[in-house]
This record gives structure tokens, C-alpha cells and sequence, in this order.
């Protein structure tokens, strides 16, 4: 992993600070985005922090042009970039809850996909992995819009996968269970932690998906759940 030019969307949340952590630990050049990030948040020599808001075009546009244009190219995009709501049936979903949902979990993924997708398919190890949810292999009473987005990125990232096959790009998503994270035990704190997908698990996960030994996985969608230490 050393030296590779790694993208990483949603770097500093919950989830994207251990994957971002464990790209920089195997010696990647990392960049991370997001809407608020700083290089102080993670101060090793092969981290740049870019600002983006994942919500305007042109600022995706921007970013990985600047990337590219910096690094010469780039061999892995980690879109960890997401969102949840939650509570409201079908009938009771307003549209700007289901915009919200489908902004943050499909559309922004489409549009950093478009843009990084010619240069990731140059590199002789790219990679494409998103983070999906578990929830999105089945339907989910009172989650209408957050699991019809999470379904569709699925999909869309084996569609990727597909029209790709004939580079050494792959295309994955990891769709893990609830997340340990501090946001999410402060909003169930009833809830047996336990059970839950540990965030150093999943990055493990995802650093194992850009290795060069995962060079023939592609196209799949892969599960991950806690409960099992």
C-alpha cells in the first residue's frame, strides 16, 4: 500500500477516521475529504485534507482534479461518505427527507464515482469501495428512504464493477451491521454495544479489499457484522 494516491470521502467521521488511519499506517498517500477536516486531525506526513462539500458538482469536480493533478494519478477511492434518517413510514416521508437521503447516500457516490473512475481504471491496482449498510440487503419498516439509497449504491457500485472488468479496477461495497460509533451510542445508549460492527473491523476490511491479493475481487457485496469477538 505504500505510496499509493488514496481518496477517502468522509474521512474524519465516525467510521472514516479508522479507515483513514489505516491507510496512513500502511504508508499510502492519503487524501481525505470532507465538509469540515483539517490536516491537524490526522498529523502524519502522508495526509492531505482537502474541504469539500460533497453536495455541489463542482467542487467534486475540483477535488479530484486537484488530486490528480498533484499526485499524477490515483490508485484507490474509499467512499465512506453517508447519511441517516430515520422514524417516518413511506406515507409519512416528506420530500425533503427522501432529497436528504438520496443526496448524501446515492447522488454525491454517483458524481465522485464519474469523476474518479477514468483515473482510477489508469492505475494498475485501482480501486473502487464504497460503504453500503447491511440494511440494504433487505427492507426495513420506518427506513423507506435510507434503504431504498443504501440498496441503489449497491447496485450501482456492481454496476461499476461490470463495465470495468476489462481493466485491473475492481469495484466493491462493505455493508456493515450498526456501527460503534460515539454518534450512535449516544443515540441508543440502551443498545448492547456489543452486537455492533466495530469501526477498526470494518477499515481492516477495507484495507484488505485495496490489497494487491484482492486483485481478483470484484462486483461483490460484502457483509460485516459485530457480536463475533
Amino acid at each position: 500500500m505504500k505510496d499509493r494516491v488514496v481518496f477517502i470521502t468522509g474521512a474524519n467521521g465516525g467510521l472514516g477516521t479508522s479507515v483513514t488511519n489505516a491507510f496512513l499506517r500502511q504508508g499510502a498517500r492519503v487524501i481525505g475529504a470532507s465538509l469540515h477536516i483539517k490536516a491537524a486531525d490526522f498529523p502524519q506526513p502522508n495526509f492531505e485534507a482537502m474541504t469539500l462539500d460533497f453536495s455541489k458538482l463542482d467542487e467534486i469536480k475540483r477535488g479530484v482534479a486537484k488530486i490528480v493533478e498533484r499526485y499524477g494519478r490515483m490508485d484507490v477511492l474509499v467512499h465512506v461518505l453517508g447519511g441517516f434518517v430515520g422514524g417516518p413510514s413511506v406515507a409519512e416521508t416528506s420530500d425533503e427527507m427522501w432529497d436528504q437521503m438520496q443526496n448524501i447516500n446515492l447522488t454525491a457516490a454517483f458524481q465522485v464515482f464519474r469523476e474518479s473512475i477514468p483515473h482510477l481504471r489508469k492505475s494498475s491496482s485501482g480501486r473502487l469501495i464504497a460503504i453500503g449498510s447491511l440494511t440494504a440487503a433487505q427492507p426495513h419498516a420506518n427506513l423507506g428512504a435510507y434503504v431504498t439509497f443504501k440498496t441503489a449504491l449497491a447496485m450501482l457500485v456492481q454496476t461499476v464493477a461490470l463495465e470495468n472488468s476489462d481493466t485491473p479496477l475492481t469495484a466493491n461495497v462493505i455493508l456493515p451491521g450498526t456501527m460503534d460509533t460515539p454518534a450512535n451510542r449516544k443515540s441508543m445508549p440502551d443498545a448492547d454495544f456489543s452486537k455492533w460492527a466495530k469501526a477498526d473491523d470494518v477499515a481492516d476490511l477495507v484495507l484488505s479489499i485495496a490489497s494487491d491479493q484482492a486483485r481478483h475481487l470484484t462486483g461483490l457485496a460484502i457483509p460485516i457484522e459485530g457480536g463475533r469477538g
